[in-house]
């Protein structure tokens, strides 16, 4: 600190319009004079009247300090309760919203400007804010609880960019919240989930701390996944004695899906059974059971856990994908922008490749900071070069690094940010780096089946085809009713015609082709193992149903596309494409 300097507690809030560029680029006149409006009219009044006094002003941002965390709150309730009144009348592409972030901190006064970590956490609270709403921490909210008529979501710890440790961060919601008039569930950006605890079925009172260690993991389990809320411990544990009515109880958690179940034990076998529903929708989206032998109540614990996860997991982004595709397109957020776009990315359609982009973009223009879009995109890049349907594989190529890097350097926890920047390096045959992408998503998230996959098809480009299978196989048993299962199995059979396990190799090809949405890439390791067994006659009818799929696939695009940087792997590979008949 300076001589002039001083150091202060203070309530800060950090204020942000949402697609600021998109309205400038709509109408840059237009929005400068409705922006000057609102400050007049309403932000300077607002702060004003709460005590507080307006920092700065940073283009689409401010930033505002107040006495208190009450005012704070208060004043933000406020503000956007006004311009949710102010926006009414216009259309949705003119509307201005505010994203606020609140937190009580240490700060350094140097003149008349602030600074400090105090406000640097209000300002990574604001980005965590939906557009209308509010993201408050937990000095916020243990100050403002019990004297202000608004309810809180909890959204756990958040590991906020550049903050040491993480910050327990809460969201406003019921009357009042983002000044709109929503029902008390504030439905998140990203799916919210909440892991009710696991009923005691067995009438024996040690069964409890199991069914409870359950919840409790499942709870830290789905919390690896960045693409969900997930409800604290804290916060499921308070409504024990629950109503029966889920769609009152998601009400009050916050939470859009609900997760629930039971244990019951009968002598030495338990039975521990389990549901995902969609409250709102009132839909039982899957359920599940698992019956083991008592032995190690630990490894059961650990083993039924993984199951659940992985069961559900990629049947919550199924529906999120399913409810996005039926929203008009003029309406989707940037969210079910996403949602809609991995749903045309995961079909592997050539004539899906500008939707797909498009869709990714949107997200990414309506939230410049949303990691999983870029990396979305940056997936999606990828895909186009290996099915052909890129008009320019070399700048597409590029591109697709641009993306990863930047999902990476927006949310360096993201597992499926290293997904993509893996496969983007794939593409440049850097496979080294590839593994190391690979080897961080698994470590972020052991259960994210995609990483696995990643690794393994890393790993035959390598020539290292036994490690390969392993980890394919890893990522099958994490996620067996995956979308992307027909991939999985594909990728397995080319590792297994590269290490000489032929008819394994034709048996999971052919069991790819089977999976809905195959692409071409079902049919190379069964058309690669039957030419290398010099089986004609199936080599030739195998190639033609490979090129019903993708009619000018060819010995120089699959090589060109799977970038096999190991001698003899890649002379095996296309040998066994020439010997089949594929066209060079």
């Amino acid at each position: 600190m300076t001589a002039t300097s001083s150091r202060r507690l203070a309530a800060i809030l950090v204020a942000d319009v949402v697609g600021y560029s998109r309205l400038m680029e709509a109408d840059e006149a237009g929005t400068l004079a409705a922006l000057k409006e609102r400050r007049k009219g309403i932000l300077e009044p607002v702060v004003r009247e709460h005590g507080g006094r307006i920092v700065k002003v940073m283009g689409d941002g401010v930033l505002i300090e107040l006495a208190s965390a009450v005012n704070a709150v208060k004043a933000a309730l406020e503000l956007q309760r006004q311009f949710a009144v102010a926006n009414d009348p216009l259309p949705d592409d003119r509307r201005i919203l505010l994203r606020i972030g609140i937190n009580l901190g240490d700060v350094i006064g140097e003149g008349s400007d602030i600074y400090g970590e105090g406000v640097n956490i209000a300002a990574r609270l604001e980005a965590l804010a939906e557009p209308g709403g509010i993201c408050i921490s937990a000095k916020v909210h243990d100050e403002v609880r019990g004297k202000i008529e608004c309810g809180f979501i909890d959204l756990g710890e958040q590991s906020l960019k550049n903050i040491a440790t993480p910050v327990q961060t809460y969201m406003t919601a019921g009357p009042g919240a983002g000044g709109t008039a929503r029902p008390l569930l504030l439905v998140q950006s990203r799916p919210s989930i909440a892991v009710l605890p696991f009923l005691n079925m067995s009438g024996d009172p040690e069964q409890v701390y199991f069914a409870e260690g359950i919840s409790e993991d499942l709870i830290a389990e789905f919390s690896k996944f960045r693409s969900l809320f997930v409800i604290s411990r804290n916060s499921t544990l308070s409504i024990k004695n629950r109503p029966a009515d889920l769609k009152q109880l998601s009400a009050r958690l916050g939470a859009r899906y609900i997760v629930e179940g039971s244990v019951r034990r009968a002598g030495n076998r338990l039975r521990i059974a389990a549901q995902l529903v969609d409250a709102l929708e009132d839909l039982h989206l899957w359920a599940g059971h698992f019956d083991r032998q008592l032995q190690d109540m630990f490894d059961v614990q650990d083993e039924v856990v993984r199951a659940i996860v992985s069961a559900i997991e990629p049947q919550l982004l199924s529906s999120e994908r399913n409810r996005a595709m039926r929203k008009p397109p003029e309406n989707l957020d940037a969210w079910e922008n996403y949602q809609r776009g991995s749903w045309h990315l995961f079909r592997y359609r050539r004539e899906d490749r500008q939707l797909t982009l498009d869709l990714f973009m949107r997200a990414i223009e309506l939230d410049p900071g949303f990691a999983p879009a870029h990396a979305g995109l940056s997936y999606a890049y990828y895909s186009h070069i290996i099915l052909g349907s890129s008009p320019d594989a070399a700048a597409d190529r590029d591109q697709a690094l641009i993306a990863g890097k930047q999902a990476v350097n927006l949310d360096e926890y993201d597992p499926f940010a290293y997904v993509a920047l893996a496969r983007a390096y794939m593409l440049r045959t850097d496979h080294e780096a590839a593994l190391i992408a690979s080897d961080k998503a698994i470590r972020l998230n052991p259960s994210f089946a995609l990483a696995h996959f990643g690794r393994g098809h890393c790993l035959w480009h390598q020539g290292r085809c036994a490690e390969a299978v392993s980890s394919i196989d890893e990522a099958m048993q994490l996620s067996p009713n995956d979308p992307m299962t027909w991939s999985f199995m594909a990728s397995k059979a080319i590792a297994l015609s590269l290490n000489g396990e032929l008819d394994q190799a034709i048996i999971w090809s052919r069991q790819a082709q089977r999976q809905n949405n195959a692409a071409i890439f079902a049919h190379v390791g069964e058309v690669c193992a039957l030419g290398l067994q010099d089986r004609r006659e199936e080599a030739v009818d195998a190639v033609k149903r490979a090129r019903t799929t993708m009619p000018d696939v060819s010995v120089s695009h699959l090589d060109k596309v799977l970038p096999i940087t190991h001698a003899p792997s890649r002379e095996t590979f296309l040998r066994g494409l020439r010997s089949s008949g594929l066209p060079e």
